[in-house]
Formats: structure tokens, sequence, C-alpha cells
């Protein structure tokens, strides 16, 4: 039978490989031959008599490094020799071989033909294209084993590469997520898998711009909205349409710091029937704005504005006397010099129905603004966050006359507050659901255990005693008069609010005893309400006391141990999140234990 011719193409990847490795038929064949005579040469030298001792040592340490580099090299052409042989080319040339001809002979005709390619500074034509190019050391393969040129070669490095990054992001799972993300998550209170609605708000989010109209959506999906678009940072002047409709009669951006005084003005001009007007980092809401709205025929019922420092004295004194007596609830925040004494007194005769009021980060109210708040009469909520220090008697005077209505009373940074207010508290609150009181530096274990201890008033929803601790830089350690909440003060306090408490912090309060938190917790004791607890830096917390909160509330969702160093390993339920263990697993955990 008569020999087929062989049909050479360009010249494959493994074939450019073998050529750049000097490998080849030739150089196979006279390593062979070379083994076989340096064997032949051996056998012929053990026939003759042995040199001496020193001579044998040195050919014999000789003879193992040529016998270890021989091997290397057989196994580098035997890992060659199998390529080829999984070759496509190697495949093809099988097909059209002669009986006669056996794979090694095909093994050597590919290796024949990787020596006929296009060396590099010669011309080819390119696989995919077919343009005549320069060949080079960098040139790359084709599909087929032709060259191509440096256009296509850098295409399909790119195709390569993003095949490689698509794959690896399809086998990601829930682990392999960035750990910032997943933590974020945690604290946003997100445990498990998210809801079909998240899903789709935070869709929306990230593709904004595309969005025309919000629709009909219901007010609480609405405000997941506005809070994902703040947490995003995108809340300008094109998003903000999205909000606006004029049956709208509420507005709530978490982030206006990328609006203008227009944009307000906008938003005033169409939402005609607004009752509440709520807006964080609403720097830009000036005079011009407040006047316009004095102008237009809307009634407020709550008034929210944050970091608003641009409102002058007279512009909030205008407002208050021409829209203040339907004004329900006014919450202000960050307005440091023109929110002052002045404008609290005039709230009075201003404001009548006004049942919330809140004040935080001000500058400018003293001691005579927070006797000025006692005349409201129908107040119900009050929060104070006052930079300069007050004393306790405006806060005796407030509870006197209006603590039988008060359902909120929370003043924070108050450190010369003493427990004449915990014993006002005690005589004249009857429907109080919410108490805070923070940074207290005077305040005693006896007159919070007096406060809770027979206490006429229903149980608190919501307690927050931070930092009510002793300070003395001298002798941190010993509190000879029992300053701040201390055992017998929490004891008297989860005795009293035990039923319907929801949210508790003690954070900083570190002369409370571990025997305390055992009592409190213990065997038999039931929290049904409690969902949010923060016993952040109290020492005395163990991984024993942690696990009898996880017992004693059923419904807790989050627990704050931040700074108790002996708590390390703890068993977390499922459904409940621990923050603050500093260990390998996270500063956030998951609980996973049934």
């Amino acid at each position: 039978m008569s020999r087929q011719p062989v049909i050479r193409g360009p010249q494959s990847a493994l074939t450019s490989y073998l050529a750049s490795q000097n490998i080849s038929a030739s150089r196979i064949t006279a390593d062979f031959q070379a083994r076989r005579r340096a064997e032949e040469a051996a056998r012929n030298a053990g026939d003759t008599p042995g040199e001496d001792q020193e001579g044998d040592e040195g050919q014999e340490e000789e003879d193992a490094s040529t016998r270890a580099a021989q091997t290397r090299k057989r196994k580098q052409q035997a890992a060659a020799i199998d390529k080829i042989k999984k070759s496509k080319a190697f495949k093809r040339r099988k097909m059209i071989k002669d009986d006669d001809e056996d794979d090694d002979d095909v093994v050597n005709s590919i290796l024949q033909d990787s020596t006929m390619g296009p060396a590099p500074g010669q011309m080819a034509n390119c696989e995919l294209c077919q343009k005549r190019f320069t060949v080079t050391a960098y040139s790359i393969a084709g599909p087929d084993g032709g060259l191509l040129c440096p256009k296509c070669g850098s295409k399909q490095s790119a195709e390569e590469k993003a095949a490689k990054k698509g794959k690896k992001k399809a086998t990601m799972g829930p682990i392999s997520r960035g750990r910032r993300k997943v933590q974020s998550r945690l604290l946003d209170g997100q445990i498990g898998v998210k809801t079909l609605v998240t899903l789709c708000i935070e869709t929306l989010a990230n593709n904004i711009q595309l969005a025309d109209d919000l629709g009909d959506l219901p007010g609480p999906v609405v405000d997941q909205i506005s809070r994902q678009l703040a947490k995003r940072r995108l809340l300008d002047s094109n998003t903000i349409k999205l909000f606006l409709q004029p049956e709208a009669d509420y507005i709530h951006l978490y982030d206006a710091a990328r609006l203008s005084s227009h944009d307000y003005i906008q938003i005033l001009q169409i939402c005609s029937s607004l009752k509440s007007l709520k807006l964080r980092n609403a720097i830009q809401f000036k005079d011009e704005v407040m006047e316009y709205l004095m102008g237009r025929h809307i009634v407020l019922d709550k008034l929210y504005l944050h970091g608003a420092n641009l409102l002058s004295e007279a512009c909030w004194t205008k407002y208050l006397k021409a829209k203040g007596k339907d004004l329900k609830s006014l919450r202000v925040y960050f307005t440091d010099l023109h929110f002052n004494n002045k404008i609290v007194r005039l709230l009075k005769d201003s404001c009548p129905s006004l049942t919330q009021l809140k004040i935080c980060h001000n500058q400018e109210v003293t001691d005579d603004g927070v006797e000025c708040i006692a005349k409201l009469q129908r107040l119900e909520r009050l929060g104070l966050r006052l930079v300069k220090k007050t004393s306790t008697k405006p806060y005796v005077n407030i509870i006197k006359r209006i603590g039988p209505q008060l359902r909120t009373f929370s003043i924070r940074n108050v450190p010369d507050v003493d427990d004449r207010l915990l014993d006002a508290i005690h005589e004249h609150c009857r429907s109080l659901s919410k108490l805070r009181i923070t940074h207290s530096e005077v305040m005693t274990d006896a007159g919070f255990v007096r406060l809770f201890k027979e206490w006429e008033n229903r149980s608190l929803t919501s307690i927050d005693l931070e930092l009510c601790r002793h300070v003395d830089s001298k002798k941190p350690r010993e509190n000879e008069h029992m300053v701040g909440l201390c055992s017998d003060g929490f004891l008297a306090m989860m005795g009293h609010s035990m039923g319907r408490l929801v949210k508790l912090n003690i954070h900083g309060c570190r002369n409370i005893t571990r025997e305390a938190f055992e009592d409190a917790f213990s065997v038999g004791k039931l929290y049904p309400m409690l969902q949010d607890v923060e016993i952040s830096f109290c020492e005395e917390v163990t991984d024993f006391i942690v696990g009898l909160i996880f017992k004693a509330c059923p419904r807790l969702k989050r627990l704050n141990v931040f700074g108790c160093m002996k708590v390390k390993e703890v068993r977390v339920p499922r459904g409940k999140i621990l923050v603050g263990v500093p260990n390998a697993v996270g500063m956030i955990i998951e609980g996973t234990e049934d």
C-alpha cells in the first residue's frame, strides 16, 4: 500500500512549547544514543581493575548525579510524549497514518514538524484574520494550532480572562462573600435568607437611574427605598423626583446632603398635601425655603430637621408664630447656634398642640430653656441632648408639672443630675414607657432602688442607663458610696419591668456583680418581650451569664458584649446575633445552634 502524503498545517501551541524547551525527535534520539554509550562505557569500566578508593568515591558521586539528571530528563520526555498523544494533532495524524506506522512514528513526525514552524522574525499568516505579521517569541497560538497576529492574540487573551473570571464568580457560595457585607447585613438585623421584597428593593436601588416612577407602592416599601438610596448616597436632584407625588402626605429623606434649596422648594411645590416632613443632613434648608413654606397652604403636623444650621433665629421665630399652632411634633438635630432659649420659650404660646419635642446636639439651650419646657401642657414625649451642662432642678420641675402625662423621658449627657430626679419620677410619673438617663456621675444605686421599688408606673418597654457609673481616675475600682447603677438597682429594675421590657441598655455599668446577673436571668425567670440587650463593658459578664440570657429571653434578636473579656466561647442559638466577641469567628456571630 502506498504511503499517503501528510498535510502539514500551522504548528500548534504544543509544538511551539516543545520547540521552546528544545525537545525534538533528533534530540531524543541523540540522548538515547548517549545513554547507550554511557551504559556500555560503565560496563567496560566494571571489567577493568578499580582505581584507588578516593577515585572510586568521586566516580560514584558523579555517576549518581548523572543518573539523577538522566532520570529527570526521561520523565520530562515521557510527559512531553504523553501530552503529544493527547493532542488533536496526534489524533488527526493517527487517522491518516499507514498500517505500518506505529504511534512512535507519529510522535516523531509531529516533533519534526515543530522545527518547521515560522521562527521569531519570520512572516506568517494569522490563523483568524489571515493577515501577514511578523512572528515574535510572544506570538499566541490559535485554536487550530496556527499563530495569531497581535490584535487577534490580545482579543483572545481578554476573552479567556473574562471566561475564567465568570467561572470563578459562578462558583462562589455564601461563605465566599465579602466579610464586610455579611457583617453589615447582620448589624441591620437581617438573619437568614432575604425576603423577596428586600431583594426587589435592593435591585431597584442599584438601578435607580432606570426608574421613572414608584407608582402606588405602600408607604413602608417607599420608606425602605429611601433608606437604601441614603445608604448608597444616591439621593440627588434626579432621584428625589421619584418620591414627589401631589397626594403624598409625608416625605422622609434620610440623606439630603446632595439636595439644594431649589430641590426643597420643589418638594413643597408638588406635595401640597404634606403633613409630615423629615429631612436628615438638610444642610441647604435655608431661610428662603422656610419662607416659601410659610407662604404655602401647607400645615405640617410633624417637622424633623437634621443639620439645618443655616436657619436663622428670626426665621425660626417667624415660622413658629405663623405655622406653630398645628404643630404636634418638633425634632431638631445639630441646629447649633440659632435654636436657642428664646425659641424654646416661644413654644408655649406658638405651639399649644405640641406633644413631642426633641432637641439634640444643641449648643445654645441651657437651664433657662429647659425650665420653659415645663410649660408645655400637652407634651408627652421629651428628648434632650444638650452640649452645655445642666443641673437637676429644671428636670425636676418638668417632672412635677407634666410628669403624669409623659410617655417618653430621655435626657443624655447629664453628669451633674442627681437622685432628686429619680425620686421625682417615682412620685409623679404613671404613664412612662421609655426612660433614658445617660452619663450620670452622681446618681446612686440607692436612688435607682427607690425609683423602681413599688413604683406605680406600668412596666417600661425601653430602659437606657448607659454609663451611669462611678468615675474616679485615682481609684477606678473602688466605689464606696455605690455611685451609679449597681447590683441592687439592677435587680429592682429587672423585677419591675420584666413583663413588657423590649430594649435594655446598661452599657458601662461596671459595678453590677456576677451574682446579680445570674439572679436576674436565673432559671425560671422569663422576659417574653425582650429583643435587644446592651451589656457592653460590664466586666462580670461570663459565658454562663450569656447562656442564661439566651434562655430567659426567647425573642431576643441581638446581644452586645463589647468589652466583656470573660466572654470567650459561647454557643449562640439559631436566629440570634451576638456582637462584640473578639475571636476568630468574628466580632458579629450569627447563631447556628438548635
